[in-house]
């Protein structure tokens, strides 16, 4: 279906409470995401049990006390050039505000967003905003940006998010900070006087986010990394990948089960005792990926190949970083090269204990490392650094997308947009029904895409799709008091 089936409403602008101006440094992990597209997630609802336009102004209510705690989300970054050469980037917090835009996907049905055992359909990215911004247009868009789409039988929330702002794992918790205090504010309604009691005591029931910078020599640090430039406009790319195939794959907790187990097998028939005490369900399912799209894209025996994957560094940075730490702190790891026809017959379990391998070795000294390495020669990461013989495996399972409930009931399935998209990256998300499952988000070209759905082995592995039919509206909710 085209993207005029939707139509935008309404565009409105939600800003914090007025607070002093502030700037917060970009730091070297935040710079290199500028010319990389935004976060674009988004949720898949049935209709609230009210129109759309009373949700509306509930969800900007809730959002408003959101960014209160999360203000930088509602800044704009700033450019500072150094008067002996270079520059760096900061947000600009002085409450610029973030946009909530109304649409509606006319004719468009849930099951229309999400047909069982199929491809993606194009429509899904007609419901994101923002459609081919980078991170460095944060200059002078907003850093976040909410589009809300009525569907026939459902409901569409878009996020629109910058990644130089912050990572998945801090933009998740933002979200879900929105989604307790919209939760809490429908079903416990209020009136205006005890709004101040409520609202601190979802704030002190969630941990604020942590917004002072980290620094490799451990001391709090109010300066932004600097480059080398007078300004970055000249490193920031706008890449259109080729025409791509997309499909939302899932993996039971049995099926991750038995993945696990076989490479558990193999590698104690190989001896490697170790690698088979080791071995995660991540490990196997990144086996698989890399090992199937291999074969389907047909590569050459001796072209070399990879795995990456992206990983938090919070809890391996000695001392560690909290987990509320409100920013970016990730790296792609990759494991060691191995020629295309080696990685085929070494088999499963070899395959996982390599992407095990590269998960170990990434400690507080291979960060600090990397971190050094950067701030010698800075560089922005573009669609050009990710290898077209490897695969990179992406967001994670453990963020909690399925605990963003507004209050009118879980979403029925997470989808994103077209960002940060390309051949062999599989995005990692929680399967709904939760146990431990996965969904994968695997993006192919046409051509190899056509040749793994042809794999045995790797079908062999994904769970057939039920049908989704979204649940009944949820009953009527309370009556919220007007603020």
């Amino acid at each position: 279906m085209a993207a005029t089936l939707v139509r935008v409403v309404s565009r409105r602008t939600v800003k914090p409470p007025p607070r002093p101006r502030e700037r917060i440094p970009l730091t070297t992990w935040d710079v290199s995401m500028l010319s990389a597209d935004y976060i674009q997630k988004g949720l898949l609802y049935a209709p609230p049990p009210f129109s759309t336009a009373r949700p509306l102004d509930h969800l900007q209510d809730a959002l408003a006390d959101a960014l209160v705690a999360y203000y930088p989300v509602a800044g704009r970054f700033a450019t500072e050039q150094h008067p002996g050469g270079g520059c760096s980037v900061y947000i600009d917090c002085h409450g610029q505000g973030v946009d909530i835009i109304h649409a509606v996907a006319d004719g468009v049905a849930v099951a229309d967003a999400i047909p069982p055992d199929a491809d993606v359909p194009r429509l899904v990215q007609s419901l994101f905003p923002l459609d081919g911004a980078v991170n460095h247009d944060g200059h002078h868009l907003p850093l976040f940006v909410v589009q809300v789409t009525d569907l026939a039988d459902g409901v569409f929330v878009a996020f629109v998010y910058n990644h130089a702002l912050s990572d998945g794992t801090a933009f998740w918790d933002f979200i879900n900070v929105w989604a307790g205090i919209s939760r809490a504010r429908l079903l416990s309604p209020i009136s205006s006087g005890g709004k101040d009691q409520d609202q601190n005591h979802n704030q002190n029931r969630l941990r604020p986010p942590l917004l002072e910078r980290w620094s490799p020599d451990g001391l709090p640090s109010s300066r932004a990394a600097v480059l080398p430039y007078p300004d970055l406009t000249g490193l920031i790319e706008r890449l259109s990948p080729p025409p791509l195939r997309e499909r939302m794959l899932h993996f039971s907790a049995e099926s991750l089960a038995a993945l696990k187990e076989r490479a558990r097998q193999e590698l104690l028939a190989a001896g490697d005792a170790a690698g088979a005490a080791a071995v995660t369900r991540f490990q196997a399912l990144s086996s698989l990926v890399w090992r199937c799209v291999t074969r389907a894209r047909r590569l050459e025996p001796e072209q070399p190949t990879v795995c990456r994957a992206a990983i938090n560094n919070r809890a391996r940075l000695r001392p560690q970083l909290p987990p509320e730490y409100f920013g970016n702190s990730i790296y792609a790891i990759s494991t060691e090269a191995v020629r295309a026809g080696e990685l085929l017959e070494r088999g499963h379990g070899w395959a996982a204990a390599a992407v095990g391998r590269a998960v170990a070795a990434h400690t507080d000294a291979d960060i600090r490392a990397r971190v050094a390495a950067w701030t010698a020669k800075p560089i922005v990461y573009t669609l050009r650094y990710f290898d077209p013989s490897g695969v990179m495996m992406g967001s994670s399972p453990r963020f909690d997308m399925y605990g963003c409930d507004f209050g009118w009931g879980e979403a029925l399935a997470a989808r994103s947009g077209r960002a940060n998209k390309f051949d062999g990256k599989a995005s990692l998300y929680p399967g709904r029904e939760g146990g431990g499952s996965i969904d994968a988000e695997l993006v192919l070209t046409p051509e190899h895409m056509a040749r793994l759905e042809q794999d045995q082995e790797f079908w062999a592995a994904v769970t057939p799709d039920k049908p989704c039919s979204p649940p009944p509206a949820a009953a009527e909710a309370p009556a919220m008091g007007k603020n």
